[in-house]
């Protein structure tokens, strides 16, 4: 029986983490990266990350086999309620649904955060990331037209959202101001451990 699991990634993930995303970058046009990030990149991007946002990994017998994580949306101040979230699985892994695992996790975690809507890029063609995002709620929102130059050609990216639905708001109260969001660090990690195991509404 495979023995899995869904947590919180750690710096210590970096080299797990680089091997599966360094092939994506090199050999495909679904990331708009040229360089594959070093492992010690890899180590500072999670540590910078989950100073605010949550950055998980599915494990599988030891092994890290795909991740996700949220980011900053832009960067003026009335945007900070929305995210950008990515999510990447090892190639011998696809059609697991460790995608969509991965994504209901995170969305668990950024709803105790108090972030309002996410946001997802894929550059095209990609129909499985857009069947992925379709069948964790997401809508299209647009196509940015000849966006990146990427192995040889102009590349094309569709936008898509999702609402994070948050326990501290209901239909009633939705229109009011929201709390401000909170960084990963000041959640109780029962919190966050409740939220990745699925059992907070969300």
């Amino acid at each position: 029986m495979n023995e899995h699991k869904v947590r919180l990634a750690t710096p210590d993930d970096a080299r797990a983490i680089a091997e599966i995303y360094a092939p994506i970058v090199e050999a495909t046009t679904i990331s708009f990266e040229d360089v594959a990030p070093t492992v010690a990149q890899t180590h500072a991007r999670i540590e910078s990350i989950l100073r605010t946002f949550p950055w998980l990994a599915f494990e599988e017998r030891g092994e890290v086999l795909g991740f996700a994580y949220a980011s900053r949306h832009r960067e003026r101040s009335a945007y900070r309620w929305s995210v950008d979230v990515t999510v990447y699985v090892h190639e011998a892994a696809r059609g697991r649904r460790i995608g969509q695992t991965l994504y209901l996790a995170l969305f668990r975690i950024l709803g105790e955060q108090r972030f309002h809507r996410a946001f997802a890029g894929i550059a095209l063609p990609n129909d499985a990331s857009i069947a992925l995002h379709r069948s964790v709620g997401f809508t299209p929102v647009g196509v940015y037209r000849e966006v990146g130059f990427k192995l040889g050609a102009w590349r094309d990216v569709s936008w898509w959202e999702r609402e994070i639905p948050s326990p501290r708001t209901s239909s009633a109260n939705a229109s009011e101001e929201p709390g401000e969001p909170i960084p990963l660090p000041h959640l109780k990690r029962g919190v966050v451990t409740k939220a990745i195991l699925g059992r907070i509404a969300g």
